[in-house]
């Protein structure tokens, strides 16, 4: 289905979405704005921050338990545990470092596509609008 688009839950060609006429009337419907895209960057990396000193409050929390727990098979397993949560919460932090940079380079980049397509009509309006 080329040139259709879902919007608001409606099917609407891209003809529609040009204003009165289906002949292209400049209308904002399809700008690309990058502000969503740069917000859940910055949350990514809100996150990122915030899982910093979770490790080093577990091993806190980890500190008392060796003395009192010494020579029971519980401990091992405690200390399993706590290794796989803290190559967790890293594997998390690394995520949404990556996370918070590919979500820059997307609202680049469709700004790029933005101006690209803007200029690529840039002919058919100085001809009227192509109509």
């Amino acid at each position: 289905m080329s040139g259709v688009a879902v919007v608001g839950g409606q099917r609407q060609r891209l003809r529609d979405l040009g204003g009165t006429g289906g002949g292209g009337g400049g209308g904002d419907e399809l700008k690309h704005s990058d502000g969503p895209w740069m917000r859940a960057a910055g949350g990514a990396e809100a996150l990122h921050t915030q899982l910093g000193p979770v490790k080093a409050e577990l091993e806190t929390a980890h500190e008392g338990v060796v003395a009192g727990t010494a020579g029971l098979e519980a401990l091992t397993e405690l200390g399993a545990v706590r290794e796989s949560w803290q190559r967790r919460i890293e594997a998390a932090r690394g995520e949404c470092r990556s996370l918070a940079g590919h979500l820059r380079d997307v609202a680049r980049a469709q700004g790029g596509t933005n101006e690209a397509v803007r200029q690529s009509f840039a002919p058919v309006a100085a001809r009227g609008g192509g109509q």
